[in-house]
């Protein structure tokens, strides 16, 4: 253990801090050194969008203490910047304390002379973004470590527009939240006056605006009838997606009984993750004894969402982020674009790392698609800085968040479910001469504009040792790039923290027009791309692959997708052999 990591020991165990945080520690070194230096090697990182870790005792967790100073930081940068009302609201989810973190930040922020709003119960964490906006607040809180594990918690910061920091906003909150030293420079009375409960009023405001994003609300019986189960995965999305789906016209909408409760805990699932064929197992047997349409699952905190389909031969077929994106951003287009609507400068906008297919479809319908870096927070700075000048229609992510519309400034799993569901019964039900599944509209999408398949490669390395060689892996991939990747050529290479490409077939260079981020971008001479990247939230370093084809004939495109999969598995074995 080193005189750091000690030091970080001995001032909590002789501060003031409470007794059982002490009792704690002194069992921890008794019982389990090798946890406590973990909980006190370094400190939790709050990093530009705010910090996210374990639950427990120690600067390199999620705590009272560790909280109080973020929330004070935070605090203290509203009272430099903002003269005169300062305003801020706080949501949390279901997770271990948040509750708990949400009260103390609203006794931090009160203290401080700032005016609170705090959510009566659990939200989503669309419905804290879009409350910044409505309640012209300054700043907004979120507590949340959305889809990790039962463990983790999270504190996610809201700027004046309802998304999260950016540049160079984030940097000056991260420094005042690193001036906070001691919690002796905390404020932790509550000012009650300042603290002012909300609820109701505006889930009601918030579901209007969900409500008015329908492109074709299905007026029908059957469409209103279509099948869907949905799972909130014991989290916040049980508070609103069910009365936003029914506000759609859908009354047939089954929701998974044991995961309907809030819990932290996620008792039915190892990781309360939508991307994860596990956490949708009970809404996929529900599915299959109701013989439902579509399955919808949204994390804990409602901001993503996956989907499963009902393909031709009657099974349930999960869709991946990409695949759900590609459908979205179709029928957004479809639906906006060729139906004559005067809309002004029309644009989408897609992350780095999510399919190329976004930017096809798009470039068919003649509109800008802007990419932007890993972080729906990006999306959202994009949409503030066209306000004036374009309309932003749809925004998504590989991870499975979508937006569309521009009240909510964050990706949004309650929308994204009633637009979703109306999608499939406007294909399925509403337009019956040209009845379709939405498996079936994904292959046309393919056809027309080239197969895409993608691929995610993500190695967990945890502790200290964990994060050495994460930068290490960084580091020989930035200085010593491979010049194959499973036996293909590399022909161009983005370095985004230094902003520069390498064209390596004609030996050039030049500027990226990319924000500085710690992302590795692979181009290979058959059409395929590889990124690498840290993950901002998890110990993680994540591999991004994606491959193309063309498609001649439909009965091809079985077996092209078939190459495609296998052309994936051997670049994700390249790269755990570099």
């Amino acid at each position: 253990m080193d005189d750091n990591t000690k030091r970080r020991i001995e001032t909590w165990l002789n501060g003031a801090y409470d007794q059982e945080i002490k009792d704690e520690i002194k069992r921890m070194q008794q019982e389990d050194p090798k946890a406590l230096e973990d909980a006190f090697y370094c400190d939790l990182e709050f990093g530009t969008g705010g910090m996210r870790g374990i639950i427990g005792v120690g600067t390199n967790r999620m705590n009272k203490y560790t909280v109080g100073a973020a929330a004070q930081g935070i605090a203290n940068f509203m009272k430099a910047t903002v003269p005169h009302d300062p305003r801020i609201v706080i949501s949390y989810d279901s997770r271990i304390m948040s509750r708990e973190f949400a009260q103390i930040s609203a006794d931090i922020f009160s203290a401080n002379g700032i005016q609170t709003f705090l959510f009566d119960d659990i939200r989503p964490t669309p419905e804290l973004s879009f409350a910044v906006r409505e309640l012209h607040c300054q700043a907004g809180v979120m507590i949340t470590a959305s889809h990790n594990p039962k463990e983790y918690n999270g504190y996610k910061v809201y700027g004046d527009d309802g998304g999260q920091l950016v540049a160079p906003y984030d940097r000056l909150v991260l420094d005042e939240v690193k001036k906070v030293t001691d919690i002796s420079m905390i404020s932790w009375q509550r000012k009650a006056s300042l603290v002012k409960v909300i609820g109701k009023k505006i889930d009601d405001i918030y579901l209007k605006h969900v409500r008015a994003l329908s492109l074709h609300l299905p007026k029908s019986e059957k469409g209103k009838n279509l099948k869907i189960v949905y799972t909130p995965l014991h989290g916040t999305g049980i508070a609103l997606v069910p009365q936003a789906l029914k506000m759609f016209g859908f009354k047939d909408v089954t929701v998974v009984a044991p995961q309907a409760i809030p819990d932290g805990t996620f008792p039915t699932v190892v990781y309360p993750n939508p991307e994860e064929h596990e956490a949708l197992k009970l809404a996929l047997q529900c599915a299959d004894e109701i013989h439902a349409d579509l399955v919808l699952a949204t994390d804990p905190d409602a901001d993503r969402v996956g989907i499963a389909v009902r393909n031709a031969d009657g099974e349930m077929q999960l869709m991946n982020g990409n695949q759900t994106a590609t459908l979205l951003f179709n029928y957004v287009l479809e639906h906006q674009l060729k139906k004559g609507h005067d809309i002004k400068n029309p644009y989408v906008v897609k992350t780095i790392v999510t399919t190329d297919l976004l930017k096809d479809i798009a470039l068919d319908y003649n509109i800008d698609c802007y990419e932007v870096l890993t972080g729906f927070k990006y999306i959202a700075e994009t949409i503030r800085s066209h306000e004036q000048d374009a309309t932003y229609l749809v925004g998504g992510e590989e991870s499975y968040g979508y937006l569309v519309g521009d009240f909510v400034r964050d990706k949004d799993a309650v929308s994204a479910c009633c637009l979703i569901a109306e999608m499939a019964a406007c294909y399925k039900v509403i337009h019956r001469e040209n009845h379709k599944l939405l498996t079936e509209v994904l292959d046309d999408i393919y056809y027309q504009y080239g197969l895409y398949q993608e691929g995610l490669l993500s190695l967990t390395k945890k502790g200290q040792d964990g994060l050495n060689e994460i930068r290490q892996m960084m580091e020989k991939f930035r200085t010593k790039p491979p010049k194959t990747i499973g036996g293909i050529e590399v022909v161009k290479m983005h370095d985004v923290q230094l902003q520069k490409y390498y064209d390596y077939r004609y030996g050039t260079n030049g500027p990226l027009d990319l924000p500085s981020s710690n992302v590795l971008q692979f181009f290979l001479k058959d059409g395929s791309k590889l990124t690498v990247r840290p993950s901002g939230t998890e110990p993680k370093i994540k591999f991004y692959f994606s491959v193309t084809t063309k498609v001649n004939r439909r009965n091809e495109m079985a077996a092209r997708k078939l190459e495609l999969q296998q052309k994936i598995e051997d670049l994700k074995k390249a790269m755990l052999e570099f």
